[in-house]
């Protein structure tokens, strides 16, 4: 998100909701509760990194097209799951079920959700959709992942999955228009560049909870 503001000149003013408590209280307020999401002249709110969005909401003058940025995407979803799935390998099987500071979430909920999600973007070329049913049903299909072991064990089956699938240079499936709950109508692509940021600033946010609470992360 930060690098495309930049990168096509939009000053901005970045907050962090898991160190600042002013920033959480006013996305409470907006009863926003998906991130990252941008607020424009404090009255347009755009959430997830959706460039389709941004670039009119903006007055940008850029066109969107990403499909030469499949590598770019697969080395950041490697380097973003590996993270993920670190923070589980540095948990007890009993860490795992302490509560996060920023919501009533387990650090286990946090490390699926951070894995999950890119799951359930890629498995929407095939699916069709990332609806909030499909979140639900991904939740009960997971809920019996509650050890160490597990989770590390799923999230590098997810992990290989997306490279693999970006590595394909299937543009009718990179290109495919499905329905999501983070972007609404986006191509697969686009869905999956919208949750490499959600997932990535989850994975930051168990980072911080774990050095906070364990001392410790890498």
């Amino acid at each position: 998100m930060e690098e495309f503001l930049s990168s096509n000149g939009v000053q901005y003013e970045h907050h962090d909701v898991a160190t600042d408590e002013a920033a959480r209280e006013d996305l409470k307020r907006r009863e926003i509760k998906s991130l990252p999401v941008t607020i424009i002249d404090d009255t347009e709110v755009i959430i997830g990194y959706y460039p389709k969005k941004l670039v009119p909401a903006l007055k940008l003058k850029v066109s969107v097209d990403l499909s030469g940025k499949t590598e770019w995407l697969s080395e950041k979803y490697d380097l973003m799951l590996k993270a993920a799935v670190r923070v589980a390998q540095q948990l007890s099987d009993a860490q795992l079920e302490e509560q996060v500071p920023w919501r009533e979430w387990t650090l286990r909920k946090t490390v699926l959700h951070v894995l999950s999600f890119p799951e359930l973007a890629l498995n929407s070329h095939t699916h069709g959709s990332m609806s909030t049913d499909d979140m639900r049903t991904s939740d009960e299909h997971l809920s019996g992942l509650t050890l160490v072991e597990d989770l590390a064990k799923y999230g590098d089956g997810v992990r290989e999955a997306i490279v693999r699938f970006l590595a394909s240079g299937d543009t009718k499936s990179f290109d495919r228009v499905v329905p999501a709950h983070y972007g609404g109508e986006v191509t697969v692509l686009e869905l999956l560049n919208i949750i490499l940021s959600h997932s990535t600033h989850h994975t930051q946010a168990a980072l911080l909870a774990l050095g906070n609470q364990h001392g410790h992360y890498t």
